[in-house]
């Protein structure tokens, strides 16, 4: 008799799977077989070690064991992570600088100068003249503590501060012009201008005197002097900034400040931070950016006003 079809099939499918069933079965009694056995523990094999060694001299092996230092097999993870969050006026200064296509005046290097000073000295009191694209920055890097910036344009400081509402300027005027550059040079080399005194009492007319009060009794530990505008004959030019910032400097309690002028290859900046901030102050300069650092001249009677 004929065998049916459809009964073989089953019958192949039967032997099929059984043989892979099979199959399997010797291959995990190979795997089990094969394996190498574990050693003993290296644990175990210290314990024979110093049973062995503790039948000639048990105290050596206390000695020893008291002599070796206990420490964790791996450091210990805290339970709760510590989660610190960023500053908001950092936050903001990424975003800003993200997503515009404008960048601050200054170039790499000459913030760079700046930045490392800001590293020792920051949280601190920073003073700069002029509002600008870099305003946001210098408040940033100074996180913690107080950045104020003094303005000529009222126009610009409303623009800036309904983008940037934190950071904290004030409107101030100037009734100098560049054209009297030459005159006010030849002024500022008389006896009332070398007198060290508050700006407000000064006799030195270089000298500024319609900052808010608050300007004048806070002791600045960074001064930038970057304004007012100066690149043509009627503008205020930054005589007497620069003349201010360096009396505010030399009035200082103590210790000393940190004092920038940036666009000294103007002759303006060039030639009064020379002559009152002082060569011998010098300390660095960078591209179109000089750093003076001025002591007080409160704490030692009869410095000269440039050494």
């Amino acid at each position: 008799m004929r065998p049916n079809k459809n009964q073989s099939t089953i019958n192949i499918k039967i032997i099929a799977l059984s043989f892979f069933f099979l199959l399997f079965l010797v291959l995990v009694a190979w795997s089990s077989f094969s394996s190498p056995r574990p050693s003993s523990s290296p644990k175990s094999e210290n314990h024979s070690d110093l049973s062995s060694s503790s039948s000639t001299d048990p105290s050596s092996i206390d000695e020893e064991d008291q002599k070796k230092p206990s420490s964790p097999a791996c450091p210990s993870l805290p339970s709760t992570p510590s989660c610190t969050k960023t500053p908001p006026s950092l936050a903001n200064a990424l975003v800003h600088y993200v997503t515009t296509n404008i960048t601050p005046q200054q170039t790499l290097k000459e913030i760079s100068v700046t930045l490392r000073v800001l590293e020792k000295k920051s949280p601190c009191n920073f003073l700069v003249f002029g509002l600008g694209h870099d305003s946001l920055m210098w408040t940033s890097l100074n996180h913690g503590g107080r950045t104020v910036f003094l303005e000529e344009d009222k126009a610009w400081i409303e623009q800036i501060t309904e983008k940037l509402p934190s950071l904290e300027s004030y409107h101030v005027t100037y009734d100098t012009r560049v054209h009297q550059a030459d005159g006010l040079m030849e002024t500022g080399m008389g006896d009332e201008c070398k007198a060290v005194s508050d700006p407000r009492f000064s006799k030195c007319q270089l000298a500024l005197k319609g900052f808010p009060s608050d300007i004048y009794d806070i002791e600045w530990d960074l001064i930038m002097v970057d304004a007012p505008t100066g690149y043509h004959d009627e503008a205020p030019g930054r005589m007497t900034a620069i003349y201010t910032a360096g009396l505010m400097a030399r009035n200082r309690e103590n210790g000393e400040t940190d004092l920038f002028v940036h666009d000294v290859d103007r002759v303006v900046e060039d030639k009064f931070s020379k002559a009152f901030l002082c060569e011998g102050y010098l300390t660095e300069q960078e591209g179109r950016l000089r750093h003076f650092t001025i002591p007080s001249h409160r704490t030692r009677s009869g410095r000269p006003f440039c050494p």
